[in-house]
């Protein structure tokens, strides 16, 4: 789901603050949290990046995956430099830019290896808590992926476990990777969505919302209903964050809709 092209919001008028968004694959994890970054101003992390960005290395360079020392090493050493644009967001390794390189098959089928590395998670969150500190000072930050309602950003201002059916979710992955969402395609992503989610949930919970966390079920939604439950959050929790141009009574009602509570 590309994200939509809202008008330019003017600096000035920016509150900063921090939206945490957690999910399963497919979810909308992406779509939406890009969508509601450039809706407040704020910058847009994608943590999940960060794991696709050390696995993508690996692969280039032979390491072995199931060795979780040379990855976890990997992992420590590697130049790695985030671009929090929602308009653009980007991935620099060792200076390369690799940002769609790190949508490859190869790297989807692969990266569970390098997200259930506990050691290799340890560095990424901590990298990742970096960028939100910083951006915290300046605008204010969308971060959206595993654990980022509960280890990354659990002091967010809104935290929201954004979740879809299975059809749902495999329909979207297959228009994002195959452009289409026939039995064919969503065969082709239905191992990489539900056995990422199931090796994923060794070490991470994105299934259930924790305390304080606000569920927002997509299933039935469109991309723009799905972001306008989230800015009615960000309303409600930090008066003033959601630009004028949105009233506030019509993102509470897409939030009802949402099923959010």
């Amino acid at each position: 789901m590309p994200a939509p092209r809202p008008a330019a919001v003017d600096p000035a008028a920016v509150v900063p603050v921090v939206v945490a968004v957690d999910g399963p694959s497919g979810s909308g994890k992406s779509s939406v949290s890009r969508a509601v970054a450039a809706r407040l101003g704020t910058a847009y992390l994608d943590t999940g990046a960060t794991y696709r960005a050390v696995c993508w290395w690996c692969l280039e360079h032979d390491v072995d995956l199931d060795d979780r020392v040379a990855v976890a090493e990997a992992a420590r050493q590697l130049d790695l430099q985030l671009g929090t644009d929602p308009a653009d967001p980007s991935v620099h390794v060792e200076g390369r830019l690799v940002t769609d390189d790190l949508r490859a098959s190869r790297v989807s089928s692969a990266v569970s290896a390098v997200a259930t590395n506990l050691d290799v998670r340890a560095e990424l969150r901590r990298r990742q808590r970096e960028v939100v500190d910083r951006a915290r000072q300046e605008r204010g930050v969308v971060a959206e992926g595993r654990d980022t309602t509960t280890v990354v950003v659990p002091d967010a201002d809104v935290r929201v476990l954004l979740v879809a059916d299975e059809e749902a979710r495999l329909r979207r992955r297959a228009r994002d990777v195959h452009g289409s969402d026939d039995d064919a395609a969503r065969e082709r992503t239905r191992d990489e969505v539900l056995r990422r989610d199931r090796d994923d949930s060794t070490v991470s919970e994105f299934s259930v919302a924790a305390d304080g966390v606000v569920t927002v079920d997509s299933s039935e939604l469109t991309l723009e209903e799905t972001v306008e439950a989230v800015l009615a959050l960000v309303a409600r929790a930090v008066p003033g964050a959601v630009p004028a141009g949105l009233a506030p009574e019509r993102v509470v009602e897409r939030a009802a809709r949402a099923g959010a509570r």
